[in-house]
C-alpha cells in the first residue's frame, strides 16, 4: 500500500468517514453486482467525491483486510488522524470529561469504549503508543466508526498526561474494583479525567500513584469478579455525563 495507507472495512465505518471528512479516501471497493441501499449510498458518497470505484470478490476484500466481517465494502484510506495532546488540552474548556485508556490491549475493547466516549460527549479519548492498542481499522470497526470523529491523542507517557490535566484543574479518577469509594459517590462535575486500566492487571502502579481518586462500579453478589472493560467504562462515562448535565442544569 503506497503513502502509508490504511483499509478500512465495514458500512458503518467507511460510511463515518466518508462524513466525518477528517482521511483522504482513495478508493471504495465493494463487492456484488447488486448492492443495497446502505452500499449504494457509499457509491453516491465516492462519486460525489471523484473516489475511483472498484469491484472486489468478498473473498478479495477478506484477503486485503484480514477480516471476515467487511461487509462487503472497504476502502483506502490515508492514515487515523489522530491530534496532538498540546491542542488538546488547550481546546478544552469549562466542564468536560477526558478518558484515559491504561494499555487496553483488546482491539474490540478499545472500540466499543471509544463509541461509548463519543456517545458521551467526551472531549478526548488518550491512549498511551505503547502496551495499547491503536487506533487500527478494527478498532474503528468495533466503534461502528466512532473512532472517525473522537478527538483521540496517541502519546508516550499517559503519567504525563495525567499531569498536565491535574495543571488544567482536572481531577482525576482510577476505577478501580477494589477501591473503596463507590463512582455514585463520586465527583465527576467540573473537569473529570477517568482512567480505565487494561483487561488484565488494570491499572499500572505509576498511573493508579498519579490518580486522585480510586473509584470502584457496586456490584451485586456475582459469579464473576469484575465488569468488562467497556461494560464498566460505560457505566463510568455515563455516570460522569449525568452528574455534568445535572450539574449544568441546575446553574
Amino acid at each position: 500500500m503506497s503513502g502509508g495507507e490504511e483499509i478500512l472495512y465495514g458500512i458503518h465505518p467507511v460510511a463515518e468517514t466518508f462524513r466525518a471528512g477528517r482521511r483522504s479516501i482513495s478508493e471504495l471497493l465493494i463487492s456484488g453486482q447488486k448492492p443495497g441501499a446502505r452500499i449504494r449510498e457509499l457509491i453516491a458518497y465516492a462519486k460525489a467525491g471523484n473516489i475511483p470505484i472498484s469491484r472486489e470478490t468478498k473473498e478479495g476484500i477478506k484477503r486485503l483486510t484480514d477480516a471476515d466481517n467487511h461487509q462487503g465494502v472497504a476502502a483506502r484510506v490515508s492514515p487515523y488522524p489522530a491530534v496532538d495532546w498540546p491542542e488538546l488540552l488547550m481546546a478544552a474548556s469549562g466542564p468536560c470529561i477526558f478518558l484515559l485508556l491504561d494499555s487496553i490491549a483488546d482491539p474490540q475493547n478499545l472500540g466499543a469504549l471509544i463509541r461509548t466516549a463519543l456517545c458521551a460527549g467526551v472531549e478526548a479519548v488518550v491512549i498511551p503508543k505503547d502496551r495499547s492498542a491503536g487506533p487500527t481499522p478494527a478498532v474503528s470497526k468495533a466503534s461502528a466508526g466512532a473512532l472517525e470523529h473522537i478527538a483521540l491523542a496517541h502519546v508516550a507517557n499517559l503519567v504525563y498526561i495525567m499531569k498536565d490535566l491535574k495543571k488544567i484543574g482536572a481531577w482525576i479518577t482510577g476505577l478501580e474494583a477494589a477501591a473503596k469509594q463507590s463512582i455514585y459517590a463520586t465527583d465527576f462535575t467540573g473537569t473529570a479525567a477517568i482512567v480505565i486500566g487494561g483487561e488484565a492487571a488494570g491499572l499500572r502502579p505509576l498511573v493508579r500513584r498519579e490518580c486522585d481518586f480510586l473509584a470502584h462500579i457496586p456490584m451485586a453478589a456475582a459469579a464473576v469478579n469484575s465488569l468488562n472493560a467497556a461494560v464498566a467504562g460505560g457505566v463510568v462515562l455515563y455516570e460522569a455525563f449525568r452528574q455534568q448535565h445535572e450539574a449544568a442544569a441546575t446553574t
